[in-house]
């Protein structure tokens, strides 16, 4: 892989001529995002760029699927050049971002101002980028290590210090850029010996700097990291410096923005949630149809089947983790199922695969009924197949699954995936971790429907159990992720942070609830979430109402609405007001008041507004039992 360059990412076919004929074409919009979605050069990202903002100035394009976005910079250098690189960064993902730099320097005065350009601007997210000399050029040489120790802790409190201004002021996503580790060593492979070494310096700030941003719900951009995997010659260039006051060098510009653009993303509820995986030369080298079990190229003896052992290890880590993991495969399914069950150096395991399809169907009819039987998006899902005619075909038919580009040796997959960002968590939870394991277990669900003659019947078979809270600090990571990465059953789509999940919990006048499922397949987590607000003495309007797909199909949302309604009861309500936004992924929920009693009462630009008499309320019943958590 190339140092600092989109190397998972197929080649930019025409390169300039391809970008400047962008405005020629006849659906401009797609173009731009296609060609985003390649591997660019600094120069034609940067043309990219501008052309974006000569053909969309103003407008967002209605194909997006999250709300535009406010990007502020503050930083202690040149930055200016890393701009256009994120706003196409956003651009492969699916975002409209604009972005604001602060004066040179001039940050901090930029803050404490609210008469500043910066508030004026109203950033949805600030990134603080901060060089090094900054940072550590005022620790001297000659420091004792008290004196270190020291200027440690008053540097960590500083950054502690403007994030807490940005949450207090703007209640948005604050990120961090790492230190870039460019001080010379003084002394070598023991600087830590020297308490004044600014080398040494950087690399305990950068430690820390985790503990204290994960305390704080900062993200970082981990610019240190991807140093450390490629290289400083790519990110970093004297020459730049002291030019022009560029720590990050112009060729790591694409680099960098799709690093900020990938924490957006997260933030959005956009990252990838499914690894599909091709098996022939993907999972082991060699085609198992016609080379037997005994022939294909897998586990200790050479470097090419460690390497493939080396790939599912990584797969199996990222399933631990929860991300879910699928097989789509041109090949014979009792032949491929094999391999799973009696090859001795197979790291993955049937059970660890969420769905499986080996048949020879072609790949983008299955990965559509993958996306179907999880019950997630298309552009959930990262395919990897090493035969660049199933990766064409693929980014062809389905532009919004993403394809990595794979290298030829198989040592380099593992590396490739993690570079390109697919799976950015900005916090990992228990649901998290778990999340893999409710999916397969969800396959197993879906399995037994399928063969059911009696729906009802097997719905109560499932001994099902809904417990529900009001918000509290135990739920309120995993509330806030829910709310953020939702997107198909979310009847509004809004988003929020921390602190205004922190505010909904202590306003008397709003019902935030929580709910987990529970049967006898085990614990789905946490599923659902309700935020409703009193808006007239006996009516309460609901905000927001969104349920993970993998429960869909089971009547949750009747029994989430029973919760509700005995909740709004207590509190003298006696109508409720239920308010769908459509979006671009949300169209499933566009009968859901309908469905559940609820008379539609107003039509807006935006949406609808459907209205519940609880005079009249009656419970569905069914095979949900409902508890207090």
């Amino acid at each position: 892989m190339t140092s600092s360059s989109l190397d998972w990412l197929p080649p930019c076919e025409g390169g300039k001529e391809a970008v400047a004929r962008i405005e020629s074409d006849a659906d401009p919009w797609s173009r731009l995002v296609a060609l985003a979605n390649t591997r660019l050069s600094a120069l034609q990202t940067n043309q990219i760029d501008r052309i974006r903002a000569r053909v969309f100035p103003h407008v967002r394009p209605g194909s997006l699927t999250t709300r535009p976005l406010r990007l502020a910079v503050l930083s202690s250098s040149t930055v200016s050049h890393l701009l256009p690189a994120i706003r196409v960064g956003a651009l492969r993902r699916g975002i409209w971002v604009e972005t604001y730099e602060a004066a040179f320097g001039a940050y901090h005065q930029e803050l404490l101002d609210p008469a500043s350009a910066l508030y004026a601007f109203a950033p949805d997210v600030v990134l603080f980028s901060f060089d090094a000399q900054h940072l550590v050029g005022a620790l001297p040489v000659s420091a004792s290590w008290e004196t270190a120790d020291a200027f440690h802790a008053q540097t960590l409190e500083r950054l502690r210090a403007l994030w807490a201004l940005v949450q207090d002021r703007f209640s948005g996503l604050v990120l961090q850029q790492t230190i870039m580790p460019v001080a010379l060593p003084l002394v070598g492979g023991n600087e830590h010996h020297l308490a004044g070494s600014s080398h040494h310096a950087i690399a305990r700030l950068n430690v820390a700097l985790r503990d204290t941003a994960r305390a704080a719900r900062v993200a970082l951009v981990a610019v240190d990291d991807q140093v450390v995997r490629q290289g400083l010659h790519g990110w970093y260039d004297p020459v730049w410096w002291f030019r022009a006051k560029q720590e990050i060098a112009p060729q790591a510009a694409p680099l960098y923005g799709d690093l900020v653009a990938r924490a957006m993303a997260a933030d959005q509820g956009l990252s990838k949630k499914c690894l599909v995986l091709d098996l022939d030369n993907t999972l082991w080298g060699g085609v198992v149809g016609d080379d037997g079990l005994g022939g294909i190229v897998l586990g200790q003896g050479s470097a090419e089947g460690e390497a493939y052992v080396n790939f599912q290890a990584y797969a199996r880590d990222l399933s631990m983790r929860g991300i879910i993991l699928a097989i789509v495969s041109k090949n014979d399914e009792a032949n491929a199922l094999a391999v799973f069950r009696d090859h001795p150096e197979m790291v993955l395991r049937r059970e660890d695969i969420a769905v499986f399809f080996a048949n020879w169907d072609d790949k983008a009819q299955n990965l559509r009924r993958v996306a179907s039987a999880l019950g997630i998006g298309l552009d959930a899902l990262v395919f990897v197949d090493d035969n660049p005619f199933e990766r064409e075909l693929v980014r062809a038919e389905l532009p919004m699954v993403a394809v990595p580009e794979l290298p030829e040796d198989p040592a380099l997959y593992a590396p490739l995936i993690a570079s390109a960002g697919y799976f950015e968590a900005l916090s990992v939870t228990a649901e998290d971790r778990a999340r893999a394991s409710y999916y397969r277990s969800n396959t197993e669900r879906s399995a037994d429907v399928a063969q059911a003659a009696n729906l009802p019947a097997y719905l109560a078979s499932l001994a099902m159990t809904l417990s529900w809270r009001l918000f509290d600090d135990v739920g309120l990571n995993r509330i806030v992720q829910l709310i953020n990465k939702t997107n198909q059953f979310n009847l509004t789509t809004r988003r929020t942070t921390d602190a205004e999940a922190r505010m909904l919990m202590d306003d008397p006048e709003v019902i935030g609830l929580q709910f987990r499922l529970v049967d006898r397949f085990g614990d789905n987590g946490m599923i659902g979430v309700i935020v409703a607000r009193r808006s007239a003495s006996d009516t309460l309007t609901i905000e927001n109402w969104l349920m993970s797909c993998r429960v869909l199909g089971r009547r949750v949302e009747a029994a989430m609405l029973e919760v509700l309604v005995q909740v709004a009861i207590k509190q003298g309500i006696r109508h409720l007001i239920g308010c769908y936004r459509p979006s671009a992924k949300n169209g499933i929920v566009a009968k859901h008041y309908e469905n559940l009693g609820f008379t539609e009462i107003a039509e807006a630009p935006d949406g609808s507004r459907y209205c519940l008499n609880l005079d009249s309320y009656v419970p569905e019943g069914g095979p949900i039992e409902i508890a207090r958590g």
